[in-house]
């Protein structure tokens, strides 16, 4: 099962590599990550994707907890989540195909960024799964390239991970 931890760090060099380190060191393979900036210039925020059990899950945590730039860390429970993913895909766009791209960029909710003569770049911001399903979509049209941030997520309603 996929988890998405949320950590609050101090935002100063070498935090993200003491991070990975730590996961790297005990076996936890990352599937996303995505760090910026909070609304306190000093913090920044890590949304961390993995795959594994409960039991796993809590050891990432504690583990993370005694890095000494974590001021804090909460897995986001999936029915709190809100989570986005940006992707940028380029894919062949000949005569014949490219009213059938605006046609699936139009349904999915994608914008063309950039458009020659026999390619088109579309631009998305959605759900992991909504890009996952436009990329397969797109296979037919020969992608030439995909690049994808990594998960960005916060929790629903008021509840809120803040370094307050």
């Amino acid at each position: 099962m996929k988890h998405t931890i949320s950590v609050l760090v101090e935002n100063h060099a070498g935090v993200l590599s003491r991070i990975t380190g730590l996961f790297s060191r005990r076996g936890f393979n990352i599937d996303s990550l995505a760090v910026g900036v909070t609304e306190d210039k000093s913090v920044s925020r890590m949304t961390i994707v993995v795959e594994g059990d409960s039991y796993t899950v809590e050891q990432m945590e504690k583990q993370l907890n005694k890095v000494v730039d974590v001021i804090k860390v909460r897995t986001i429970p999936q029915q709190e989540l809100i989570c986005r993913e940006l992707m940028l895909i380029k894919c062949n766009a000949t005569g014949r195909t490219r009213s059938e791209l605006l046609d699936i960029a139009k349904i999915m909710g994608a914008d063309i960024v950039d458009l020659t003569k026999t390619t088109m770049t579309l631009e998305i911001c959605d759900t992991p799964d909504r890009l996952d399903l436009l990329e397969e979509l797109l296979k037919a049209y020969n992608i030439q390239e995909v690049m994808r941030t990594g998960t960005i997520a916060l929790q629903k309603g008021n509840a809120a991970i803040s370094a307050r």
